[in-house]
């Protein structure tokens, strides 16, 4: 008897986690280790997983201007599809009025940590490491993205001289796809253990005086993933967006279960090169570049949070302060760090710059899980739909040259 796939098991466990939560309740929460084990496993593959693969798919181009024209477009890519993301955050935050009528007791409001602020420049300064091993051992994403790229480029200009080194790397990266491999086999067990104590936590009562504001981000999360991807995979990638969302269904179910953009990687890279055709060396520089910038969950969940609280209070927002919202957003999903809770940090930089009480916070913390959720598998999927969308146009650029070069031959 064959056995079930992948995604069928996951399907199964997270069926059985909901089931079994809202059946035992709170006392659920005796699976969480399991969940955490998973997490932990993850966790102590993405640092090395991230070096290796990147130092390779940077140096493997073995042209600069070709490295530059795909960074290029992958900034520019997560850039666009994050602020399109915002906006249909606020457009249905507009439609369906979340913090109208809310009734939640104003003693439940109260101090929330907030995380250091950091202004546009700090953040720029802070992707430079100034010692690459720290940033290794602290698992700084954007700094080991910064260190492995500068490799990556290095490699490529010394030549000949640095193949030993390009090897290295490139055995490292075998390594580390085997590893990844068995890691997502438990990858059943790691959302029983995850979905479990949160539908035991919360339940079914604590989620109806803030129903909107999930309706409201599941709806832009689907309606940003049905409009904005399936355009991209079908004008940029060529393929169906059937096949692309059946593609990375794992990756994104097992985001939704995890709640972090970065675990989520491993398996984001897998079905990207097995289920949609990327190509090792796009997804090793794309993937987890978008894993740390690309942030169109947390941005639609911005434009969601962010009326929602203003809502709330009875303050209406100006143009002026909309707008503000959309940059800063945009902005700052480069600096988010794409683990769980990251998009309370963002929503935090958001409020401060235009002038919303930080308490309005603690009015969706109980809810954020969930939130977090949807946010981080659109995130995800968006992570695939940018590695098409760049694999697919290095592909023609590759083939056009290769026609302009067989003409004037």
């Amino acid at each position: 008897m064959k056995r079930p796939g992948l995604l069928t098991q996951i399907l199964v466990a997270f069926v059985i986690a909901i089931v079994l939560g809202a059946i035992v309740g709170p006392s659920i929460e005796v699976v969480q280790p399991l969940g955490d084990l998973f997490l932990r496993m993850i966790q102590f593959i993405i640092v090395p997983l991230i070096l290796s693969t990147l130092v390779v798919g940077v140096a493997g181009t073995g042209n600069i201007k070709k490295l530059g024209r795909m960074g290029g477009k992958t900034i520019l890519y997560y850039l666009v599809t994050s602020a399109i993301a915002i906006t249909i955050g606020l457009g249905i935050g507009f439609a369906f009025q979340p913090g109208s009528g809310v009734d939640i007791p104003t003693e439940s409001i109260g101090e929330e940590p907030v995380a250091e602020e950091q202004n546009v420049i700090e953040t720029l300064l802070n992707i430079i490491p100034q010692n690459p091993f720290q940033a290794l051992v602290e698992g700084e994403t954007l700094q080991i993205i910064f260190f492995a790229l500068f490799i990556g480029i290095a490699i490529s200009l010394v030549g000949e001289k640095a193949q030993t080194v390009y090897r290295f790397f490139e055995g490292f990266a075998e390594v580390m796809y085997k590893i990844t491999g068995i890691v997502i086999q438990l990858a059943p067990i790691g959302v029983f253990g995850l979905i479990a104590p949160v539908v035991g936590e919360y339940g079914i009562g604590v989620l109806l005086p803030l129903l909107k504001v999930i309706l409201g981000v599941l709806v832009a999360c689907l309606l940003h993933a049905v409009i904005t991807y399936s355009i991209v995979v079908k004008s940029f990638g060529k393929i169906s967006p059937l096949v692309f969302f059946k593609g990375i269904a794992p990756a994104g179910l097992f985001a939704f279960s995890s709640a972090s953009s970065a675990g989520t990687l491993p398996l984001t890279m897998k079905n990207s090169q097995e289920n949609l055709g990327v190509t090792q060396k796009t997804s090793s520089c794309v993937l987890p570049l978008g894993a740390t910038i690309n942030m169109d969950g947390t941005a639609i969940y911005q434009g969601v949070a962010v009326l929602f609280i203003a809502q709330f209070y009875g303050i209406e927002l100006s143009v002026s302060q909309l707008l503000s919202v959309v940059l800063i957003a945009t902005l700052a999903s480069i600096g988010t760090a794409g683990i769980p809770g990251a998009g309370m940090i963002m929503l935090t930089l958001v409020l401060t710059n235009i002038g919303l009480p930080l308490e309005g916070i603690a009015l969706i913390a109980g809810v954020d899980r969930i939130l977090d959720m949807f946010r981080t598998s659109i995130n995800v999927i968006g992570d695939a739909a940018g590695a098409v969308l760049v694999d697919r146009t290095e592909k023609n650029h590759t083939e056009d040259q290769e026609l302009e070069h067989s003409l004037n031959a």
